[in-house]
């Protein structure tokens, strides 16, 4: 008779993880740990909608009225996002915060204050110029109840740091990895910047007058977004751009931003010449107005990094060292 058999040691049993090679290369990188580009990038947009629909509910059964509703209604989401986008980053794409461009290194503080100033600087840039040329009329001087001035700075701050953290710090950084597995660091930046400039564009397609051509401009705008992300590897930049591009947009100079009309503003400035210039009933970035503010502000940008001393394009940003 012939004894049992002897159980299967390690190299007798099956190799589970080899079974599939393929479909596991497309789903897990194995030696970080966590999923691919596709699946995390999928992971972030199912958390962000659950947390962000989730909080627009909430909003209806608060008992909440007035400027304190509006308040809380225009920082809730921001505020959801935000945590939806820090969560995914930390246990899906296992990141840290200086990972997403959220360093405080020296010099951070000194591209959010540049960012803030050049924001401003170029919505001034689009008045003057239309001012000048003819294109805009001033229809009025401190416009709507001055508490609208803070309720929508309180607004454009949470607007500004959710939509950089989520576009330029979670999505391009995740593109930029992903297309760097195939491509230099240089093509993979371009492309990770183009796609990422897209999905902002394409984000703003249920904004009221959205057309094809301010779809163009928005997309325009997150390449020089973008742009301030990749030359220094941090969002303070971008994120201080954002925020006063908006606020000056709107409640300095009483322009629509992307389509939304303000409560207050000190200046209401109205446009007088071709839509095709002014951006019409959009704002400036569906204009020629809006085009040239931001040719100006990516000359800007690469001239504040040079003069700083920036190292260009920063591989960190976009390769696959996380460190």
């Amino acid at each position: 008779m012939t004894g049992a058999p002897d159980s299967p040691g390690p190299s007798d049993r099956p190799d589970r993880s080899a079974r599939f090679p393929r479909l596991r290369r497309f789903v897990w990188i194995a030696d970080e740990r966590r999923p691919t580009a596709p699946l995390r990038l999928l992971a972030a947009l199912i958390v962000v909608g659950i947390l962000a629909v989730g909080t627009s509910f909430l909003l209806l059964v608060l008992p909440l009225s007035g400027v304190a509703f509006t308040v809380v209604a225009g920082l809730a989401v921001p505020v959801a996002v935000t945590l939806a986008v820090l969560l995914v980053a930390r246990f899906v794409d296992r990141r840290r915060l200086s990972d997403l461009g959220l360093r405080r290194e020296r010099g951070w503080l000194a591209d959010l204050g540049f960012g803030l100033v050049l924001g401003v600087g170029l919505q001034a840039l689009v008045a003057v110029v239309g001012l000048a040329a003819g294109w805009y009329r001033l229809a009025g001087v401190l416009v709507g109840p001055p508490i609208g001035l803070l309720t929508t700075l309180a607004l454009f701050v949470g607007v500004g740091v959710y939509e950089e953290l989520l576009i330029r710090g979670y999505l391009l950084t995740n593109l930029g990895e992903w297309f760097g597995r195939h491509a230099g660091s240089i093509r993979a930046a371009a492309l990770a910047l183009l796609a990422s400039s897209g999905v902002f564009g394409a984000a703003h397609l249920a904004n009221p007058g959205s057309t094809a051509v301010s779809t163009l401009g928005i997309t325009f705008a997150g390449v020089f977004l973008g742009l301030g992300y990749l030359l220094t590897g941090r969002l303070s930049l971008p994120i201080g751009v954002h925020i006063s591009w908006n606020y000056a947009q709107g409640s300095v100079f009483g322009f629509p931003v992307s389509g939304l009309n303000v409560e207050s503003s000190l200046l209401a400035l109205e446009p007088t010449g071709p839509r095709v210039v002014t951006g019409g009933s959009f704002g400036p970035e569906a204009g020629l107005l809006g085009t040239l503010a931001l040719c100006v502000g990516i000359a800007a940008t690469v001239l504040w990094v040079r003069w700083r001393g920036g190292r260009g394009l920063d591989g960190r940003v976009l390769t696959l060292d996380r460190r």
